[in-house]
């Protein structure tokens, strides 16, 4: 039923709330990191790049999408889900202990390696949990509302990332406290606490989802049959497509022209903007606020009218626009960076509006996860590496 198919949705889509706010809370925090644990540009790069240390060299995205396809959805989500709880354990514990002055670990600071490693374990699951829910997404809503349904979980997910922007910075202020030398000290841990919170919470939303996804597959028992499992010679005639893989490079390039910005927007803010440091998440919180509403709408758009590649090429127009705004030494104002960043909200709501609904067009639902994993694959190649790229760029160049 309808009602049925938007619960559902609702109950994958707040698990990955809880991811999404997770991946971004450390991006308002760069320059407490700075102040409070002395780290520096590159080690937040190293710590950032971390998102994509197993996804793309152990391949464990990819393995994620075979087991997916040959395991199942409910075995493979909640396995998702652990991952996601143990990595934001250990990060948790890694950016609330306070190690020797100096230790290091095959050359990084031992604190930044242990916050690294929880993110690279979080990363792992968040990224398996994504690609679980697109199958799962497809497999309750194809032949209906499926591209808004996209949009409308894409939406919840950016939700986590605004508030991760957002309240972030507050809520280490609040929980912190003032030394006997008057000096105030924010108390970073507290919003990573949180986020741990939350994901405890949004493992159980998957399980509760896992009783429907059952009462589905024995409802479609008999359609099951009739299709074809998964075999490993799939991967080879995914491998093949030429429409996956101009997909697939659209989203690396497009999704590492945002995510690994946002890590440093909020430091782009004070350093070129002068915004107030408290307040300078508030801005770079605006673009996941926008495709909080646009996306659902562009997906309703490309449900009734189709043209997704119409979509994705303005999209990606706007995209080149936002950031030679933002390179060019002009208007360094607030007003104006609330507006490129709006911009910006608009253009990475068109993008992934059009191009997700767009895989199970050129794909076979039996091939969804691991088609769903290798773009994610190549997607996590730039997620891995363009952050740390600007984290070397601004400790070697950047320097006042």
């Amino acid at each position: 039923s309808k009602v049925l198919r938007w619960s559902v949705l609702a109950l994958v889509a707040f698990t990955m709330f809880c991811g999404y706010f997770l991946t971004d809370v450390m991006s308002p925090l760069k320059p407490m990191l700075e102040k409070e644990l002395l780290w520096d540009s590159l080690d937040y790069g190293i710590f950032t790049s971390a998102y994509g240390w197993f996804n793309v060299f152990a391949f464990m995205l990819i393995i994620g999408g075979i087991i997916l396809d040959k395991v199942g959805i409910r075995f493979t989500g909640m396995g998702a889900c652990l991952f996601m709880v143990v990595g934001c354990a250990i990060k948790y514990y890694a950016i609330a202990t306070t190690f020797p002055v100096g230790s290091l670990f095959l050359g990084i600071k031992v604190q930044v390696f242990l916050a690294a490693l929880g993110y690279a374990i979080f990363g792992v699951g968040v990224e398996i949990a994504g690609i679980t829910v697109s199958k799962i997404i497809v497999k309750w809503f194809k032949g209906k509302e499926l591209a808004l349904a996209m949009g409308m979980e894409m939406a919840t997910a950016r939700l986590g990332t605004m508030l991760a922007l957002a309240v972030t910075v507050p809520i280490a202020t609040f929980f912190g406290h003032t030394d006997s030398h008057g000096v105030f000290h924010a108390n970073i841990p507290a919003p990573i606490l949180l986020c741990l919170i939350l994901l405890c919470i949004g493992t159980i939303a998957f399980f509760i989802y896992t009783f429907y996804d059952k009462k589905l597959d024995v409802s479609m028992a008999d359609e099951n049959k009739e299709e074809e499992a998964f075999k490993m010679s799939d991967i080879w005639q995914i491998a093949t497509n030429k429409g996956f893989w101009l997909i697939a490079i659209h989203c690396v390039l497009s999704y590492s022209a945002v995510f690994p910005f946002l890590k440093y927007a909020t430091d782009l803010m004070v350093q070129k903007y002068n915004v107030d440091p408290n307040l300078a998440g508030t801005i770079p919180s605006l673009l996941p606020l926008g495709t909080l509403f646009l996306t659902p709408l562009f997906g309703s758009v490309y449900d009734k009218i189709g043209k997704g590649a119409t979509l994705m090429i303005i999209g990606s127009v706007l995209l080149l626009l936002v950031h030679t705004m933002f390179a060019l030494p002009i208007l360094d104002i607030w007003w104006f960076a609330t507006i490129v960043m709006i911009i910006l909200g608009i253009a990475f709501s068109l993008v992934p509006s059009a191009m997700w609904p767009s895989v199970p067009k050129i794909v076979p639902e039996k091939q969804l996860g691991t088609a769903y994993a290798l773009i994610f694959w190549v997607q996590n190649w730039g997620l891995m590496g363009v952050p740390l790229l600007i984290g070397w760029v601004l400790e070697a160049y950047c320097k006042g």
